[in-house]
């Protein structure tokens, strides 16, 4: 999967697109894929991305799957990466953790930014420093 995701990477940056975030599902028969660019995604760039996968991986490098979903990561997007957090400083997000700290595992609030391997985040008021080895899933969180 580390090999799938990699070639997925380069070949969408060469197309000037992100991955956000791929799911494997139906023991790797469902290829679920979420992209993102600077200014937005609309069903004609996922047209062409599923196009130009679907392409790459049955020629060049023949991995056996029988769906591929292309679709943007929506407003909710997952935060995976460190530059996902810095990008999106001043947004709320929601942080679920692996391990407690101060015996919470749950945290909602702003991302403040990046403090060498520390995420910094307000909640309620107080700065959170979180781990980024500690946290297990992130989202954004838009208010309405």
């Amino acid at each position: 999967m580390q090999d799938l995701n990699a070639l997925l990477e380069k070949s969408l940056s060469q197309l000037g697109y992100e991955l956000v975030d791929m799911e494997l599902a139906n023991r790797g028969k469902l290829i679920r894929l979420f992209i993102d660019k600077p200014e937005g995604i609309n069903i004609d760039d996922c047209v062409l991305v599923s196009n130009h996968l679907s392409n790459l991986l049955a020629v060049e490098h023949d991995i056996d799957y029988d769906r591929l979903e292309v679709s943007s990561p929506g407003l909710d997007r997952a935060l995976k990466k460190v530059s996902d957090f810095v990008r999106f400083s001043g947004e709320r997000a929601q942080v679920k953790l692996r391990v407690p700290v101060e015996g919470r595992k749950n945290f909602l609030g702003i991302l403040r930014g990046v403090d060498q391997e520390y995420l910094v985040m307000e909640c309620e008021g107080v700065e959170q420093r979180v781990a980024f080895s500690n946290i297990d899933k992130a989202r954004l969180s838009p208010e309405f």
